[in-house]
Order: structure tokens, then C-alpha cells, then sequence
């Protein structure tokens, strides 16, 4: 279900621009408009999930069909393979900022561990 505040729900509306580069009935993808790395996409549920700790058995589908899509879409930017990180954080101390699922794709780069 939808929130009237997510900035995530409003681009899965279509109501703030992105530059899209893949969408199905599920998911979409676009470009991360802080980008960290030559590649950084923003994979997106079009359900919107609080939180990693929100996903529960149902959701097992949708998480696999999400890294599915990641990788279909490393192949299509042409760093899968040279290497990419998929990255999901978690609450405030995890780093996330919008309070709605969502994966980075990185790559085009040389990566470091630790990562922050």
C-alpha cells in the first residue's frame, strides 16, 4: 500500500521524474540522483515496504524477482562481469533515508570494504 509521503511511492505514481532504466509490473529502476559510483541504479518494489524488517515470507518472490533484476541490469550496463555490490540499509543507524525498501546497485569501480 501506497504512503502519501514516500518519495519512492511518488515516482512508482509517476508524479517526481527519475530517469528510468527498467520497469516491470513489480519493480523499477532508476538512477540514483546522488550518485557514489560510475553505475549507482536505485531498485525499487512498487509495493511499498517500510523496511527490511517488514518483509516476511510473502515477500520471499518479490526479493528474488529484485535480485534477478539487478542482475539483468549489471549485464545491461556492462559491470557484471568486472563486479558490482547490491546494498539495502536498514533503519537510521543502517544509513536508510527513505522509509521504503530499496537496493543500490554500484559498480564501474573499484569498491572498498568496509564500505562506511
Amino acid at each position: 500500500m501506497e504512503k502519501k509521503d514516500c518519495i519512492f511511492c511518488k515516482i512508482v505514481k509517476k508524479q517526481i521524474p527519475c530517469e528510468m532504466l527498467y520497469e516491470d509490473d513489480k519493480v523499477m529502476v532508476f538512477k540514483d540522483i546522488s550518485p557514489q559510483a560510475p553505475v549507482h541504479v536505485v531498485i525499487i518494489p512498487k509495493e511499498h515496504i517500510d523496511d527490511l524488517n517488514c518483509l516476511n515470507q510473502e515477500s520471499s518472490e518479490l526479493i528474488g524477482h529484485i535480485f534477478l533484476v539487478a542482475k539483468k541490469i549489471a549485464m545491461t550496463l556492462g559491470i557484471a562481469d568486472s563486479g558490482y555490490r547490491i546494498v539495502s540499509n536498514c533503519g537510521e543507524q543502517g544509513g536508510q533515508s527513505v522509509q521504503h525498501v530499496h537496493f543500490h546497485l554500484l559498480g564501474g569501480r573499484m569498491l572498498q570494504w568496509p564500505p562506511g
